[in-house]
């Protein structure tokens, strides 16, 4: 053990104490949400909520699930989240092999060319009428294919491909007979599991999020994933199918309001709360792979 001076001991106690804040700062609204979701609506309205839960009910939980609107948007974004992140990770790998290898002619123009998309693009319009040109507006298709690769999770698969899965292994894979194809099935991707888990949680988590897309090119409401219509209660305020306006006064309505957002948004975000801590340590990795010049 090394003796640590004064200064060492109160630069420790300074950073500890910043990330305790941090950490706090970050906590404290996922503590709040989760508590007002179950706690009585007027008390929230009136700020008396702030980290036990008062007059537990679950009345927002049950209006949410008995609304057709939220459950259909649920499926949907649980369906536009696998079917997207799977061909997210199709195109990545099959884009980032061929530019880790030492042997393709011109792969520095072709990652420059792949790097120029990152800061330059056609714009919103023109990526609208091509849609359109395409016949995918208000498809699913419209959502998945446009983001269907990243060009920076491409420069991170590219480099743990080049770093992390030795070149002479794969020379011993061409030795015995195997082609490229089976060489990045049967060698390279079994052991690049990190960066792949890194992928996943990367592309599943920006199609979890995602509902920019779904208002530009969606227009059936039967389409739409939950995002969007998480956008409605808490922006547009639309509460028609889950607030019984005719009987209850309009601040009782105002009160389940405010429970069904808080509810809403637990569940909307409950999957990748639970997804992340397992996946943590190679989103960590992921970072770091793509930190370093390939």
């Amino acid at each position: 053990m090394v003796k640590q001076s004064f200064g060492d001991k109160l630069f420790g106690f300074v950073v500890h104490a910043l990330l305790v804040l941090v950490l706090i700062a970050v906590l404290y609204p996922l503590l709040f949400v989760a508590v007002a979701s179950i706690s009585d609506p007027g008390k929230v309205v009136n700020g008396e909520i702030w980290l036990w839960p008062e007059d537990i009910t679950f009345r927002g939980y049950e209006k949410v699930f008995r609304n057709g609107d939220i459950l259909n948007g649920y499926a949907n974004t649980i369906v536009y989240t696998l079917l997207g992140t799977a061909v997210n990770l199709v195109l990545t790998v099959c884009a980032a092999y061929p530019l880790s290898r030492k042997e393709l002619y011109g792969r520095g123009v072709v990652t420059a060319l792949f790097v120029f998309t990152m800061f330059f693009s056609g714009g919103l319009i023109p990526t609208y009428l091509l849609v359109k040109k395409l016949g995918m507006v208000n498809t699913m298709w419209a959502l998945i294919i446009p983001n269907a690769v990243a060009v920076w999770n491409i420069v991170i698969m590219r480099t743990f491909f080049q770093q992390s899965v030795p070149a002479e292994i794969q020379e011993s894979a061409y030795m015995d007979g195997c082609s490229n194809v089976q060489t990045l099935l049967r060698i390279v991707l079994p052991l690049s599991l990190p960066i792949l888990a890194v992928m996943t949680l990367f592309y599943s988590v920006a199609h979890w999020n995602s509902f920019f897309g779904a208002l530009i090119y969606l227009t059936d409401r039967d389409k739409y994933p939950l995002q969007l219509i998480l956008r409605e209660i808490l922006i547009q305020s639309n509460m028609k199918d889950m607030v019984e306006t005719s009987e209850e006064s309009l601040a009782k309505s105002v009160m389940e309001a405010e429970s069904i957002k808080y509810a809403v948004i637990i569940i909307a975000n409950l999957p990748v709360l639970m997804l992340y801590p397992f996946l943590q340590r190679y989103f960590v990795k992921g970072l770091v792979i793509g930190a370093v010049k390939g």
